[in-house]
């Protein structure tokens, strides 16, 4: 079975509806969820998502999607491995760092991301939202 990150941008352009970005990511999710993809989430994505989200949409909206989504999407959680590795690596941003490290444990070789750039550095195969729905409805 296939597994992939989804970078804190992919997630919180649903949350909050972002456009142009929405669409995609909501396409994203649903070819994921019908191709049995397993699509993860680190656990220091799920408080960066509650905190931006509930800024906007307040405490209780904010509640209701994380829950949704987790019917969909798996949190992998972080751990001092994750956490030392990331500190360790040539990654420019730590929490980029630790969300690559963090797919490495959980055997996960694929992020799809908004801001590929951000982890040219990671070994993983980097996709945009675009690039990984194209990957999908080829197979």
């Amino acid at each position: 079975m296939k597994k992939i990150l989804l970078d804190t941008n992919v997630i919180i352009d649903i949350a909050l509806e972002r456009e142009p970005f929405v669409k995609k990511s909501v396409e994203l999710l649903r070819l994921i969820n019908k191709q049995n993809i397993k699509a993860f989430v680190t656990a220091t994505t799920v408080t960066d998502i509650y905190y931006i989200t509930q800024k906007k949409t307040g405490h209780d909206k904010t509640i209701e999607f994380l829950k949704n989504l987790f019917e969909y999407i798996k949190i992998a959680g972080v751990d001092t491995v994750s956490i030392l590795n990331a500190l360790n690596s040539d990654m420019k941003d730590f929490e980029d760092a630790v969300q690559t490290e963090t797919a490495k444990q959980f055997d996960i070789h694929a992020i799809v991301t908004r801001n590929k750039k951000d982890f040219e550095n990671s070994n993983l195969k980097v996709f945009s939202p675009d690039e990984y729905i194209n990957e999908l409805k080829k197979e």
